[in-house]
């Protein structure tokens, strides 16, 4: 090979080289941000930040040994998902809340979120349906059984927070149809017409991106990440009597439960 292609081929090798050893700092800075922004979510959403802002950047780079750069990548993070704003001559401050919901007990959202404010109801549809296959199958119903459907939007403080797709038996369902659904869970009325308190349910908890219907109630942008929650919910003596599908704003809920290893 020719002294002059030998120095091009080296030169070209060493610029591969440097693009890749740049690609792999950014990515590693891009992990490094990651998890700063991991643990500043979960200080911010847990009220460690009581006067509603975040220490400087050059102070949180010193706590978590991180860069000037890797600290303002963590805080993009947080502020595209809505969580804290830059504010000139402030700082970065906290914008938004996450509220609570446990996974460790069997209550209705109005009682999990009781310490946060009032959550309302709106009643959008509500009947009697006949019951899918798959619906009919686990609440122990034939298909095609008319069952009561209901489907709510549901706020806190005014804010809407999820939107509700609820199948009951129409035994159980006939009774519900006078009831004040708008300012009362569905699970304290359930025990009230049953006289016997709910015993356990089944979750599944995934992430699903809102359609269009969905987006536009719950006034999230379209294609955004929900919180999908199924739940069906059994009487004290086994009975399935409720069945969801619970669509949350993952801008407005944090789930977290305590689990024991036996």
């Amino acid at each position: 090979m020719p002294p002059t292609d030998r120095l091009r081929d080296h030169a070209g090798q060493g610029a591969a080289t440097t693009v890749a050893a740049h690609r792999a700092r950014r990515r590693l800075r891009a992990d490094r941000a990651r998890q700063l922004a991991d643990l500043l979510r979960h200080q911010l959403l847990t009220g460690a930040f009581q006067d509603g802002s975040l220490p400087h950047e050059s102070t949180l780079a010193t706590d978590y040994r991180a860069s000037r750069n890797t600290v303002r990548q963590a805080l993009d993070l947080l502020r595209a998902e809505g969580l804290v704003e830059r504010l000139p001559g402030v700082g970065t401050v906290v914008v938004a809340q996450k509220y609570p919901h446990a996974l460790d007990r069997l209550m209705g959202l109005a009682e999990t979120l009781r310490e946060h404010g009032r959550v309302t109801n709106e009643v959008r549809t509500m009947g009697p349906a006949p019951a899918p296959a798959p619906v009919a199958e686990r609440l122990h119903v034939p298909a095609g059984t008319d069952v009561l459907y209901i489907e709510r939007l549901r706020r806190l403080n005014g804010l809407p927070l999820s939107l509700d797709l609820t199948y009951i038996p129409l035994d159980l369902g006939t009774s519900l149809l006078g009831s004040d659904l708008e300012n009362t869970d569905v699970f304290r009325l359930l025990e009230t017409i049953t006289g016997q308190p709910l015993g356990h349910a089944e979750i599944t908890l995934e992430a699903v991106n809102a359609d269009t219907h969905s987006a536009a109630v719950l006034q999230a942008p379209r294609g955004a990440a929900v919180l999908m929650l199924e739940r069906l919910t059994h009487l004290a003596d086994g009975r399935p009597v409720d069945l969801e599908f619970i669509r949350f704003r993952g801008d407005r809920i944090t789930m977290s439960g305590l689990l024991h290893r036996s």
